[in-house]
This record gives C-alpha cells, structure tokens and sequence, in this order.
C-alpha cells in the first residue's frame, strides 16, 4: 500500500490517496485501487481527513414543511444556465451553497439586514436548505479567499463573448468603520460626508452580466486604475480585450497604455484637449447637417481618423520609444443635450451671482466666481457684480457637443452605442447600493469586508440576468422588477415524510413570466 497525491487543476487543492495494487486475473496485469485519504494542507504538509460521500438521492424528508419556491427556482435555473453555481462549486465546494443562498435573500429581501436571514429561510426553499446564524455567515464571509476568487473570475471570465466590449467603471462605498485599511476620505462622486472605499466593475457589454470588480483605497481616482486593470487582465489570462470605459480614465499615459497592452477601447474625453477643440472648431458647423443624423439616438455625430503620438518608457535602455498609433476621434452634438447644458449652466450662474451678493462663498466654486463675474467694492455703491459675458459665451459654444476615443471603431454612432453600454455598470451600481444594501458597509475585518462584496457580487450577477431578459421581453412595460418576483415567489413547495414533494399552483402568467426568462416552468 502506498500514498501517492494528485492536484486539482480546478482548485488548486492537493488530494491524498490510499493505492493498493492487485492482480487483474482477466487483463493478466497488475491494477490498483485509489480511496481518498484527504485533503492536504498546504501550510503544514498534513493530510486532512474528508467526509466520506456516497451516491445517493435526495434527503429524506423527516418533518413536515410548507416553502416559497418559485423565485429561487428561477435563481437555480439561472445560475445553470450562467454557469455561476457550477463555478462557485469548483472554486467554494464546501460553502458554494451558503454563498448561494445568502445571494438569494439579498436579491429578494432588498435592504433588510443578514439578522433577518433565519426567518427568511424558515419560508423559503433555497440552496443551502438550513439556517446560516449572524456569527456563522461572518465565518463564511471570512472564508471566501482571494484564490477562490480569482479562479471564479477566471471561469467566468471564459463564459464571455470573444468579441464582446468590456464596460468598466468604478463607485464609492461609504464606511463607518475606522479599522478598515482601504477606508479612506477621498472625491466621492455622490458627495457623500463618510470615509469610502472605491469599487470597480467590468461588464459584458452583449451579456450584460458582471464578471469582475476590484476594491480600491477611498482616495484612489479612475485614472490611476488602468495599470493594475491591464496587469490583471494578464494574470487571469484574458487576451485582446476590448474595453469601455468612462472619461474620468482618460490620461495620455493610459492611452499609451492601452495600446500597448493591445486593448480595443471606447473612451470619454473632454472637449478641452487641445486636438479634440482643434478638430471640433473645424467640423462644428459641417457636424449639426443631416447626413450627420442618427435618428436613433436623436444625435449628430462624425468620424476623424488622426495618428495618436505613442510613447513607452523603456527602462532597460533607460530611454523613451516613440511612434503613432491609428486612432478615431468621434465628435457629437445633441440638441437634447444642448438644452439640458443650458439649463444647468444658467442654474449654475444664477446659483454663482447669488453666493457673491449674499457673501456666502463655497470653497469648492472659488475658481467660477472669478471665471463669470467681476467683482467690485466701493465705499458709496457698495458691492457691484457684473458678469463676464465673453466668458459665458464661450462657456455656451459646447453646449450639446461631446467626443469619444476609440483605436478600433470607425463608425460614430456604433461607438456611441458602445459607450451608452456603459449605463448598465452605472445602472449595476445603483442595485448593489439600494437592493443589495451596499450603501454603507458596515462590517468589522478586512476579510469579512472582501467575503461581504464577493457575495453581493454574486447577487448582482442574477439581478443582471433578470434585467436583461426583461428587457429583451419587453417585462418592464407592464412589471417592476420587484413585482415579477414577488409573483413568482408565491409558488409554493409542499413537503411531508412517508409522501414526497408536491409543487403549488403556476397559474397560466406564471408560467408565462418563467418563458419570458428563458426558464421552463417548474414541475416535480
């Protein structure tokens, strides 16, 4: 008998095995068994015992029960058909199901608390089956490891589109908590007073589905991210990306960055550069004519193609490499928008001119009081204001113009349509915030935190799925979303010993809503 040890390629786990040889009288040749022994520690070397598994089919039923069904069925059938409960088991085998079932009451309980889980699970028919106390779900939180992670997002990161454009951006989370090393004041773009800590998304732009965030010091801004996004996408393998990504990332060393990394991209960028101001004031007029017209977004747009000055800094041969790239500057204008920038700018003046005749300056707009208005004092006449009305009209000639950057799309309205993507990851914060209970984390360890965001991650994937497959059926006109799943969670599961399951009602438009999903009506 002999202990030989084989690696799990999928988990990275090291099993052990007892192998005994024997004589194999048909094949007239030596054979051997294998029984697992256990899991090998990787700290110590030890070989850790495991449960012995045995075929078997369903538990028998031992006591009498009564459980909503119908929402959490649909949760089972969607992460089949995303491949997240088969990911989750090969990264998390041991705890895949408490993750799940965590997932599915954030989803359906909206912003209550985890305390309210145990009588959550009591009505309901979900995964894991059994109570998860407050303590055990910390235990939980804390024994989701980064390897398990990366290795989730890897897998999944395979399930998408070749030629699929990524969407990335990232939100703040504000936190209570002083002990948190990431938690840190910085510009929060909801201009909230608490400490924050940063949160990156990367979107499926065709599925529509999350596949990867990162979490970020509080005071980290967008455009020092791309360096670390690009080494990722490295070491998860992830090759000829193509990304979105919003104006807040542009800075010529990123530009540089990207091409050099081979990434397609779509990006924001402002009108103030001074190739992009070059460019508009020559096609300003030539852009607002009709062969310019989209209809379908209501929007003007035009294509210029202009080589990017690349730059690398070689610092083994301590110099800087230099040539040009192809690059495509899209330039826009909506009357829509036009309208809207001149709103806000009257507001924004109006609020300015008051600030200065009432004394009550803010720090914040110190550089726009001296951009719009002059402002005089005199002994007689007092404070006298008066606008700079150059500098308003100059302010005004963008109203309704914006440009993006693409390496890749020469078409202006199907770069547009790209960068409108981008609203799902926008969209996506919102429902981490408000139906996921994100806006204030309040948890007490670094791990609990990254256990904590994991799991809610993995809720967001199916209140994405769910969002876009009521979008394509066209749900929303007549559901919220809230509305379809509260329909759906009536269903209910019937258990009792000695006689099996029985299955509740799924009236006609149940069943209906179940196909609109993509998911077959549930039936035992």
């Amino acid at each position: 008998m002999a202990i030989i040890f084989q690696r799990n390629k999928a988990t990275g786990a090291t099993y052990a095995y007892e192998n005994r040889a024997y004589w194999d009288k048909e094949k007239q040749q030596s054979r051997a068994r294998r029984t697992l022994v256990g899991k090998v520690d990787p700290a110590s070397g030890e070989i850790v015992k495991t449960r012995g598994y045995k075929k078997k089919g369903p538990a028998p039923i031992a006591k009498y029960r009564r459980s909503f069904f119908g929402a959490t069925y649909l949760f089972d059938q969607i992460g089949a058909a995303t491949g997240v409960e088969a990911d989750l088991k090969a990264c998390f085998p041991d705890s895949y199901k408490k993750i799940l079932s965590i997932a599915y009451f954030l989803i359906l309980e909206g912003n209550s608390s985890l305390s309210r889980f145990p009588h959550w699970q009591r009505l309901h028919a979900h995964p894991y089956g059994d109570d998860i106390p407050s303590q055990r779900s910390s235990e939980l939180f804390q024994s989701i490891e980064e390897e398990g992670r990366m290795l989730f997002f890897q897998r999944q990161g395979r399930r998408r589109l070749d030629k699929e454009y990524w969407a990335f951006d990232t939100t703040t989370v504000s936190s209570y908590s002083d002990v948190l090393k990431q938690v840190k004041r910085g510009r929060n773009k909801e201009r909230g007073l608490l400490p924050q800590l940063n949160l990156a998304l990367l979107f499926g732009e065709k599925s529509k589905l999350p596949f990867y965030y990162r979490k970020l010091p509080g005071n980290i801004t967008d455009v020092s991210t791309i360096k670390r996004l690009m080494r990722e996408f490295d070491v998860m393998g992830y090759r000829k990306v193509n990304v979105i990504l919003d104006r807040g990332f542009y800075s010529k060393g990123n530009i540089d960055l990207l091409y050099k990394s081979r990434q397609k991209f779509a990006l924001g960028v402002k009108l103030s550069l001074g190739y992009v101001k070059g460019m508009l004031d020559e096609e300003r007029e030539n852009l607002k004519s009709w062969p310019n017209l989209q209809s379908q977004f209501g929007v003007y747009g035009l294509c210029r193609a202009f080589d990017w000055e690349y730059e690398e800094k070689r610092p083994y041969r301590q110099d800087v490499r230099k040539g040009k790239r192809r690059a495509y500057l899209h330039l826009y204008y909506s009357p829509e928008k036009a309208a809207k920038d001149e709103a806000e700018a009257n507001d924004h003046l109006t609020r300015l001119y008051n600030d200065l005749r009432d004394g009550g300056l803010k720090a914040c707009r110190a550089k726009d009081y001296e951009k719009y208005f002059h402002v005089a004092e005199t002994p007689k006449r007092g404070r006298r204001i008066r606008p700079k009305e150059e500098a308003m009209r100059e302010a005004a000639r963008n109203h309704g113009y914006f440009a993006l950057l693409t390496n890749e799309v020469r078409d202006p309205h199907e770069a547009l349509a790209l960068y409108k993507s981008k609203e799902i990851v926008e969209k996506a914060f919102g429902d981490l915030k408000e139906r996921l209970n994100f806006r204030r984390m309040q948890v007490s360890s670094e791990l609990s935190l990254d256990g904590k965001i994991f799991v809610g991650f993995i809720a967001l994937i199916y209140l994405s799925y769910v969002k876009k497959q009521m979008l394509e059926a066209k749900l929303f006109d007549k559901w919220t979303m809230q509305g379809l799943l509260d329909d759906l969670d009536t269903i209910e599961l019937f258990e009792a010993p000695g006689h099996g399951r029985a299955l509740g009602e799924v009236t006609e438009k149940q069943a209906n809503l179940y196909k609109a999903m993509g998911v077959p009506p549930p039936s035992l």
